[in-house]
């Protein structure tokens, strides 16, 4: 059949709108739209005439229109790679889909996912299996296993097994409730609700097996929510309020579609539902929805039935004739007007997935279910705003061109909306007798974690309109990721989807991007276990010397033991009874590895815990959020933290774009103070705060005096006074043509233009006045059009083809031909539009660079040089430039490259490369208009917190899916680039690992470096921060490259010589494996920081995982340790809890060591004069209560309270955190140091009292004697508790009126206790012990005598090392002494400033000749060195410099470029522009640094080199390295 030829008329009104390798689908005409609406309030009777069928040939599949091959054979889309699955839709599983015994080979995933550790059955094995890890555990374990036989002489057995049942059970009940809040979120999101379809045969599902394991857990399940809810229905109230939100919402019915906020360009018409005999069945289902809530279309009748199939008098489908359809168009279901019917050529044929033919039950029907039980090959419809619950492909939306908007905040951090198509073969399928009556399979490949690639193919019989019995044609259409919605994303803007799942559960890309959540544990918990181990082996020899005297002493005879033993075990066995002593010796000695430091650490963890989340300094009070502990055990990694890894949006910036600036006809208008620009005058020694506060306010006065003259020329409605963030008062006088006419049509040509080029949706939200909001896949777009709605040229909206918009006060109707939207590649956006005069005119913005290689050559130069002086002044105040240019096309020049495009939108292999290709063919001779500046607001403190963590030595790298150029200007905004660094840009265009070799080899030869082993192994031990002269972006592709096993080392150490390094447009698995790379290459702590869920994996891959709680989601903290409200809280929790926590906890852990040796060697000691049986000095009680009581609470309060600095001072001088990155405060030499003075200390203890009573000389004054062994016992034990004391105070920095009190409270508690106990007679032989012992003098004068001789040594020693070697915080502590930090005292910022800094303090005359002195110093420290724009930054490869700049200007000055008139209006003040201008004098020049950044000089130097058509081709590719050259004429 041959094409049908469109009609052709001399004003063509095309209807293509072009969403980027898609095409919007032919709609009907206004008059049969009203005749559709009206069908949709009236039943429906056999008022339709039969419409008019024709026989379709069986080369359909191949036909064409205008030459153009519509669809590819079937064996082109075959699936080769055979790992892939396949799913079956109202097809039964082929044989070679079962196995053997029939069922079926493949078995999916549940959607179920769990986050948590634990589920009720497993949690007690579970935690045990993870608490038994902790060899201290073991050991103590099998103490008490040992203490149950009484040959091995324990005295209490139960009494013994105490300390480990309760370490394990407060452990297990911390764990508990750290995995409980995970489990309670993991059920909220299993149990939301989804609209899936039920009564319905999934083959690929329907015989799967439970097995008896899974039912034995859903019973346990069961009985423990009812015992969970029969518990709370004890206490809740029974209205229905303690009901989760999954409950809730499945209560709930949806609103009607009149509570919805109607469109702008929409009408509010009542609709009702359609009362076919179909829905009449399925009324009395409250939950079955075979219409949904919104007007979706019934067959053959709605906005995008595709005209394929229409209804019969008895509800069924029959085909209907295409040939009408396929020359008209149907209108948008968001449109309530269409234009004059115009013809255009045939459609092509796409087919159909429903079969007309096919008998059905008609009983399948939508019905609210939860997401934990949808499955592979369910059928699912989604409303707006709804959460994606699964992986599914699009099959039909509510747009009539199949389009829908997602946001991906979940799984790439961007808030910014995208398209997805539903698939052309599927538009059809609305309602659920649709799902019934459709045939097909879907061929995929394999779950994989890549968020940005998908392939599959679906395949289906597609069946003849006319003849039931003509054998049925296969067809195939291909599946990419532009088709396929991703669990964790949402719908925006669409109001329903219907589609299929491929992928469920842990096979859905987000969740194979998070990975399963680790258990992690502290370094110093890790190391511990070593020194442990050196402990068992002081424990053991100790054992073993005990075991040799005593069975040598058993096997000798003849000596005083035959008197006073019945006989050793196995007759007298030298061998035997030392083996026994052995035992007996580690059942006495057991404390030398105590158990109780393990409780002593979890509690001290604790309350560290709750002073962090307690902390106000970290408490967010927008959304009422403090800093939260979810991990309590690694508090003290955050004071070793080397590294910080860091996703940008939503963490670093707000994802807020304002504009601020913009220069037009080469004219700058704008005012804005930016963090760029406070950054940049902090360096050249201007006070910021006073510079700050008088640009505001200007900026204020400013901002009434614009909004008063944009009144007085137009009354716009939809002006919004605080919304607005463009303040130029000048541009609105020379708009209103102050500056003459030629200004007045340029600025109003260019904010025309920022209202037509573009892709967003307009919202209007009802009010006096009304109210615009837009919806754009960018959120600089919505930045764009609001500051042109704010300036009087606003989007109402789009009326099919055509987007009106409100000029002034006039309304016009602009149709859009085409739209070509922005990509990475592209770097701009273009829109070809009919202007209501009939002109044709392609306007373009994009990156300046892009922009300017476009523009018609030998035109425009003063006007694109004094532009391209704007941009970089733009740049360097941080704002993202972009340029604008239009170029007027003809009738001929459009109508044969629209015809080339249509092509190329009907291409499937191919077609993103076809459609770039014809795309650039007319994006040339532009004419330059302006540029703009919006910028990407920081949260608040971002750049001063990463100035902070900077100086305390921490490296920080963003790891982001944003793009390069993006991540670059936000790395400038918030001060992790300067201008004096040397941008190493790694971009492999061949993606082959021998390139990046070459690249990375290359690079290292910079800095004398091979990326050999015994380099990594000295950067390892190398903990200095990298000097700032390179920074590194890459992106996704290259990173992959990157991480090659054979490439990691050199690209590691290459990132170890730079300050700063920026991973762009990577996934999240990237981010985690970015992560393992240093914290594995580098063996150093990491720390990484979030906000959604695309973050998750380096989250958990880091040895600290910190969330940030924004306002649009919390997936980043389900799976964090620490979860924060912003950034800047973050220097609070790693420079002050975490140092104090690293700090507490080392000094914690050596004291613990030291006290059990003192006490346990002083026991080793006794047994060398009772030939090691294996007796006791001490009573039993004071064995139990040593750790329990009398040492115990001072050490815990020294690892909770106990500060060297207070937290002020520890951040206004964060070059104190460098010691824990360096990791001196644990180290083995401290550990054995403690050791040694233990036991020099318990060698003291002990012998001083046993040389008092070795003479055998009366020590009383009654002459009675006192030295059994439990009255030696009490001066043993009294002394050894007061040194244990003294000796933890001398190790206390922090001696305020608790600590003292609890050392004198764990002192005189021995006494206490010695007293009340030996009071009775319960001690027996102990009995009146402490009146005896205490009432001596010669207690007293060897107690005092014993400290002084324990404590001498390391008095001393501490003394000379803060004398005579002092650490950081020792001069620190005598410059607090000094009174260098009393500013502090009053000071409540988050980030106080340095102690120097205030002594800086000094005239603004001083301060500028201190800076202009700075400036002429070639090696300046970081913190003094002047800002430079990013295109003239020193380089290693640009050191030689003339006095004139790149361009050959006088660029020193600008005198001959910025300060000449060239216009009237220039002359006029611009504060802020000359405030900029002025930075720009005072700057040093260089050369260019990369096209990635703005550079005057550059840009004036650039020829429109696209100008040419065949310039482009001859091009190629641009070659891999740091630098993107500019080609030149």
């Amino acid at each position: 059949m041959a094409p049908i030829e469109p009609q052709r008329s001399e004003v063509s009104e095309p209807v293509k709108r072009i969403r980027w390798a898609t095409r919007r689908v032919a709609g009907k005409s206004a008059d049969k739209k009203r005749e559709s609406l009206l069908g949709r309030l009236n039943p429906r009777h056999s008022l339709r005439g039969e419409k008019h069928r024709s026989k379709r040939n069986s080369g359909d599949v191949e036909a064409t229109v205008d030459g153009v091959k519509t669809e590819t054979q079937p064996e082109e889309q075959e699936d080769d790679s055979g790992s892939g699955r396949r799913i079956f839709f109202s097809v039964p599983l082929p044989d070679d889909a079962r196995d053997d015994e029939g069922r079926p080979r493949e078995q999916f995933a549940r959607n179920k996912i769990r986050t948590s550790k634990y589920t009720p059955i497993s949690f007690i094995p579970k935690n045990l299996w993870f608490q038994f890890h902790n060899i201290a555990n073991v050991y103590f374990l099998f103490i008490i296993i040992l203490g149950i036989f009484s040959i091995f002489g324990a005295s209490n057995p139960g009494l013994n097994a105490v300390p480990l049942i309760v370490i394990i059970f407060v452990t297990a009940v911390k764990d508990g409730i750290e995995d409980w809040r995970r489990t309670v979120l993991d059920n909220e999101l299993n149990n939301a609700p989804v609209h899936r379809l039920v009564d319905f045969n999934n083959v690929n599902t329907a015989e799967d097996h439970i097995s008896l394991w899974r039912r034995f857990k859903k019973a346990n399940t069961r009985v423990i929510l009812s015992a969970w809810r029969w518990w709370k229905s004890r206490k809740g109230s029974k209205d229905g309020n303690g009901k989760t939100y999954a409950q809730r919402a499945m209560d709930e019915t949806r609103p009607s579609i009149e509570t919805r906020r109607a469109s702008m360009m929409s009408r509010t018409t009542q609709r009702t539902s359609f009362h076919t005999s179909r829905s009449a069945r399925t009324s009395h289902d409250g939950e079955g929805i075979q219409l949904t809530p919104v007007p979706s279309p019934l067959p053959g009748q709605g906005p995008s039935g595709d005209g394929m199939f229409s209804e019969n008098d008895n509800g069924t489908l029959k085909p209907t004739d295409t040939r009408a359809s396929m020359t008209e168009r149907r209108p948008s279901p968001r449109t309530s007007k269409r234009a004059s019917f115009q013809p255009r050529a045939p459609e092509r044929y796409h087919g159909s997935l429903i079969n007309p033919y096919k008998q059905i039950n008609d009983t399948a029907r939508f019905k609210k279910d939860y997401w934990k039980n949808v499955q592979v090959g369910d059928y699912l419809r989604l409303y707006d705003g709804e959460e994606i619950p699964a992986d599914m492909v699009v099959l039909s939306t509510s747009d009539s061109d199949g389009a829908c908007y997602v946001e991906t905040k979940n799984l790439d951090g961007e808030t910014n909306l995208k398209v997805r198509q539903a698939l052309h073969c599927s538009r059809s399928v609305k309602h659920a007798r649709h799902c019934e009556m459709s045939e097909f399979v879907i061929e995929s490949e394999a779950p994989h974690a890549n968020l940005y690639s998908y392939s599959a193919v679906i395949k289906w019989e597609d069946r003849s309109r006319n003849d039931p019995d003509a054998e049925p044609e296969p067809m195939a259409e291909p599946i990419t990721i532009n088709n396929l919605l991703l669990r964790g994303s949402s719908l925006r803007n669409t109001e329903w989807v219907l589609g299929v799942v491929v992928f469920t559960g842990q096979e859905t890309k987000i969740m194979l991007n998070s990975g399963i959540t680790p258990s992690k544990r502290a370094r110093i918990s890790k190391e511990l276990n070593w020194n442990v181990i050196y402990n068992f082996i002081i424990l053991f020899f100790m054992c073993l010397v005990a075991g040799i005297v005593q069975g040598t002493n058993f096997g000798k005879g003849n000596n005083s033991l035959n008197f006073f033993e019945f006989g050793g075990y196995g007759g007298n066995s030298a061998g035997l009874n030392g083996f026994v002593t052995f035992w007996a010796a580690i059942i006495l000695f057991q404390n030398l590895v105590p158990i109780s430091l393990y409780i002593t650490l979890e509690i001290i963890r604790t309350l560290q815990a709750v002073f962090i989340y307690s902390d106000v300094h970290m408490y967010y009070e927008k959304i009422d959020y403090p800093c939260t502990p979810k991990s309590w055990n690694i508090s003290d990694d955050l004071g070793q933290i080397e590294y910080i890894f860091s996703d940008k949006t939503g963490t670093l910036t707000q994802n807020v774009m304002e504009f601020k600036k913009c220069t037009i006809n080469g004219v700058p208008y704008g005012e804005a103070y930016t963090e760029a620009l406070a950054g940049m005058h902090r360096r050249q020694g201007i006070d910021v705060e006073v510079e700050g506060a008088k640009a505001r306010k200007q900026i204020e006065e400013d901002k009434v005096a614009m909004i008063k003259q944009l009144r007085l020329l137009h009354n716009n409605p939809y002006l919004r006074d605080e919304d607005m963030t463009f303040v130029a008062p000048d541009f609105v006088v020379d708009m209103a043509g102050e500056s003459g006419e030629a200004q007045k049509a340029a600025n109003q040509q260019f904010m025309l233009v920022l209202a037509l080029c573009h892709t967003v949706i307009s919202e209007r939200t009802p009010g006096d006045p009304p109210k615009i909001e837009f919806k754009a896949q960018s959120p600089d777009e919505a930045a764009l059009v609001s500051t042109a709605r704010d300036c009087g040229f606003t989007v109402l909206g789009r009326n099919d083809d055509k987007i009106v918009l409100n000029v002034l006060g006039e309304e016009r109707q602009y149709t859009v031909l085409n739209t070509l939207e922005f990509n990475s590649t592209r770097k701009r956006m273009s829109a070809i539009i009919r202007m209501p005069d009939g002109k044709i005119i392609l306007f373009c913005k994009g990156a300046d660079s892009i922009i300017y290689s476009r523009l018609r050559q030998g035109e425009q130069a003063e006007l694109r040089k004094t532009t391209a002086e704007h941009l970089e002044m733009f740049a360097r105040e941080g704002l993202r430039t972009l340029c604008i240019a239009q170029r007027e096309l003809s009738e001929d020049e459009y109508q044969t490259w629209s015809k080339l495009h249509d092509e190329a939108a009907a291409a499937v292999a191919g077609r993103e490369d076809k459609l770039e290709e014809v795309a650039d063919s007319i994006e040339r001779d532009l004419l330059l208009l302006g540029g703009t500046a919006i910028e990407d607001r920081l949260q608040d403190g971002v750049p001063d917190a990463i100035q902070l963590l900077g100086n305390a030595g921490i490296k920080l790298w963003v790891l982001t899916g944003d793009k390069v150029e993006t991540a670059i200007n936000i790395g400038f905004s918030c001060n992790l680039l300067n201008n004096d660094m040397d941008l190493i840009v790694l971009k492999i265009e061949d993606e082959s690992v021998e390139s990046m070799s070459a690249e990375l080899d290359k690079h290292l030869q910079t800095f004398g470096m091979t990326g050999s082993d015994t380099e990594l192994k000295a950067a390892q031990s190398n903990h200095e921060p990298p000097d700032p002269t390179h920074a590194i972006v890459i992106d996704g592709d290259s990173l992959k490259l990157a991480l090659d096993e054979t490439l990691r080392q050199k690209f590691l150490l290459l990132c170890k010589q730079c300050k700063a390094v920026l991973c762009c447009r990577v996934s999240p698995s990237q981010k985690a494996a970015v992560v393992a790379m240093v914290k594995e290459g580098l063996d150093c702590l990491t720390l990484a920081i979030g906000d959604g869920a695309n973050d998750v994996a380096m989250i958990q891959e880091a040895h600290v995982g910190v969330g940030i709680a924004g306002e649009e989601g919390r997936q980043a903290v389900m799976s964090s340790d620490y979860a924060i409200g912003q950034f800047r809280f973050l220097t609070r929790l790693v420079l002050v809890h975490g140092r104090w926590s690293y700090r507490r906890l080392a000094e914690t852990i050596a004291n613990f060591f030291y006290k059990n040796l003192v006490w346990t060697f002083a026991l080793f000691l006794y047994q060398i004069y009772d030939n090691f049986d294996c007796s006791y000095i001490y009573d039993y009680t004071y064995i139990i209560l040593f750790n329990l009581a009398f040492t115990s609470l001072p050490v815990i309060l020294m690892g909770v309270l106990d500060q060297d600095v207070d937290d002020m001072v520890s951040l206004a001088v964060p070059q104190l955190y460098r010691r824990g990155i360096e990791r001196k405060e644990w180290t083995q030499p401290k550990f054995w140091a403690y050791m040694i003075d233990g036991t020099y200390q318990s060698a003291i203890v002990f012998y001083m009292a046993y040389l008092l009573f070795a003479p055998a000389n009366f020590v009383t004054s009654n002459g009675l004697n006192i030295d059994d062994t439990k009255r030696i016992g009490v001066f043993v034990a009294s002394t050894a508790v007061v040194v244990v004391n003294f000796y933890i105070l001398f190790n206390t920095y922090r001696w305020d009126w608790l600590m003292l009190l609890i050392v004198a409270i764990s002192i005189l508690l021995v006494w206490f206790w010695t007293g009340i106990y030996t009071a009775f007679d319960a001690g027996f032989t102990f009995y009146k012990a402490a009146p005896q012992v205490y009432g001596s003098l010669s207690f007293w004068a060897l107690l005092f005598l014993t400290v002084i001789m324990c404590l001498l040594p390391r008095f001393a020693v501490k003394a000379a090392q803060k004398i005579f070697f002092p650490r950081d915080v020792d001069i620190i502590r005598e410059q607090i002494r000094q009174g260098r930090f009393n500013y502090l005292q009053n000071n409540d910022s988050l980030m106080p400033p340095p102690p120097e800094k205030i002594d800086s303090i000094a005239s603004s005359h001083s301060s500028h000749s201190q800076s202009k002195k700075r400036r002429t110093e070639q090696h300046a420290s970081e913190d003094l060195r002047p800002i430079y724009p990013p295109s003239i930054a020193a380089t290693a490869t640009t050191h030689t410099r003339g006095a004139n700049g790149s361009d050959g200007t006088d660029y020193t000055g600008h005198h001959s470029s910025l300060d000449r008139t060239v216009r009237p209006s220039f002359d006029r003040a611009r504060a802020s522009h000359d405030r900029t201008r002025m930075s720009m004098d005072r700057v040093r020049p260089s050369f260019e640094q990369s096209n990635d950044f703005t550079s005057a000089a550059m840009l004036a130097r650039l020829e429109s080199s696209q100008s040419i058509g065949t310039r482009w081709r001859r091009r190629g590719h641009t070659k891999s390295g740091s630098q993107d050259k500019v080609p030149k004429q």
